[in-house]
């Protein structure tokens, strides 16, 4: 993608304090934000209706210290929260940013409940890979879509102006300050628009397969399971204007999205006990490291897929969310009475498939280092035949930990910021550094920082 700046023009169409460039829960926490602190505030979505990344996503947020956690009688703090994010990452982040993101966790979800009535609630029937604490906060249908139409649904309540089928497409400067933004409507027409401060929460570049291709060559060729709207603009804009960008090889990916059906089954059937097998029956790896790392060790197996074997005590976890009931009513979930009869209805061999499930230890470690405490598979069994998927990137803009954008030299640029995926977050350099949540995590703090933040 060829970056497009301009000057700024003589006049602008419209005039706002801040702009919003995406419609995702990175903007419109920034558009909630940004108003409460007495901004005039438009947002501009590429979209006919906001939804971006979040939509696609379980809608989990991390969060530690929160009186969610409190009430489920949960013990956490931001300084375990940040001490996680960095085991995971191999203490590859900026540890400034990890704290301000793991601080900030509690009060964004408190705020987002008391002052916006989002009812929160904390996962509390499972562990994620990596969280010492159960800190995973969604809303009751544990559904993205559902937490960006809340949100959505607020800002409007509140008055502040969402613009759809607006795609940004030029940046206009003046120096370091930016001064405006060029909008494409749907008629090919084009519209203009200065701010005071400009937010860039239009997410990364998953959807540019060029960018993919040489920042992360390693999954280049997984199945796109984000936004197609994550087209780049803001790293191409920020590197053209002199901006930091960190990590850029980072990225959360998933290995465990139905196949050919494209549902996302969560990771819970895999860390409440389940294991994945490939085509010949037989376990490849140790499923206790990560969804995000099993995208690449789905697809390194034999026709790039694996199964997800299960049973149905887990199944009836998993059912809390969305996606895995959507799963099951079209047939991707297969259950049986018999290994030898779930083999068969995926198609395995069925005493190949016997035997692993059966070396699974009771206690302590198997051959790939996983550590088993007591809990066995029994029937009925559960399995969905899976492949691996580019989620969204993880790097972006370095941002301090109010969402300002860095320049090359180290200083903050005077009213540009960046939130979510147009940022780069704290998963490290690559894939195995993503936390469960991370995204959200950076969108949410990020998106309320900068809102809150003042242009200099």
């Amino acid at each position: 993608m060829t970056p497009d700046l301009g000057p700024t023009p003589d006049t602008f169409d419209l005039d706002v304090g801040t702009l919003i460039v995406g419609g995702g829960a990175a903007g419109m926490v920034a558009a909630l934000a940004a108003q409460e602190a007495g901004q005039d505030v438009l947002v501009i979505e590429a979209d006919a209706v906001p939804s971006g990344s979040t939509a696609l996503s379980a809608g989990l947020i991390p969060a530690a210290g929160t009186r969610q956690q409190a009430a489920a009688g949960i013990t956490d703090d931001a300084a375990t929260f940040a001490a996680d994010i960095q085991r995971k990452a191999h203490g590859e982040n900026d540890p400034a940013l990890v704290e301000a993101l793991a601080s900030g966790s509690a009060g964004v979800i408190d705020w987002l409940t008391d002052r916006h009535g989002l009812p929160f609630s904390v996962v509390t029937d499972f562990d994620y890979p990596g969280h010492s604490a159960r800190r995973m906060h969604g809303l009751p249908s544990r559904a993205g879509a559902d937490l960006i139409d809340a949100l959505r649904s607020r800002a409007e309540d509140l008055g502040i102006l969402i613009v759809c089928e607006r795609r940004a497409t030029r940046l206009h400067h003046d120096g370091r300050r930016i001064t405006g933004v060029t909008v494409t409507r749907p008629d090919g027409g084009t519209e203009t628009i200065g701010c005071a401060k400009l937010i860039l929460a239009c997410n990364g570049f998953g959807g540019n397969r060029r960018m993919v291709a040489d920042h992360m060559p390693d999954i280049d060729g997984a199945l796109w399971f984000g936004h197609d709207g994550n087209r780049g603009e803001a790293v191409t804009w920020g590197e053209a204007l002199g901006a930091r960008t960190r990590h850029l090889g980072a990225y959360q990916g998933h290995g465990n999205v139905a196949h050919p059906h494209g549902i996302l089954i969560t990771w819970a059937v895999i860390t409440e006990g389940g294991v994945q097998v490939n085509r010949d029956g037989r376990r490849f790896w140790n499923e206790a490291q990560g969804y995000s790392e099993a995208a690449r060790a789905v697809l390194a197996q034999p026709g790039g897929e694996a199964f997800s074997i299960f049973d149905s005590r887990i199944a009836g976890v998993a059912r809390q969310f969305r996606d895995f009931q959507e799963a099951e009513a079209q047939g991707a979930v297969k259950t049986a009475d018999t290994l030898d009869a779930l083999a068969e209805a995926l198609g395995l061999p069925a005493a190949v498939l016997r035997e692993e499930i059966g070396s699974i230890p009771t206690e302590g470690a198997d051959r790939f280092g996983r550590r088993w405490s007591g809990q066995r598979l029994a029937a009925p069994y559960c399995g969905v035949r899976v492949t691996g998927a580019l989620f969204h990137t993880q790097g972006g803009l370095e941002t301090d930990g109010t969402g300002r954008v860095r320049h090359e030299d180290g200083t903050p640029f005077p009213n540009l910021f960046a939130a979510g995926g147009a940022a780069c977050g704290v998963s490290g350099s690559g894939d195995a550094g993503y936390l469960s949540g991370n995204g959200l995590l950076a969108a949410v703090v990020l998106g309320r920082a900068a809102g809150l933040a003042p242009a200099d």
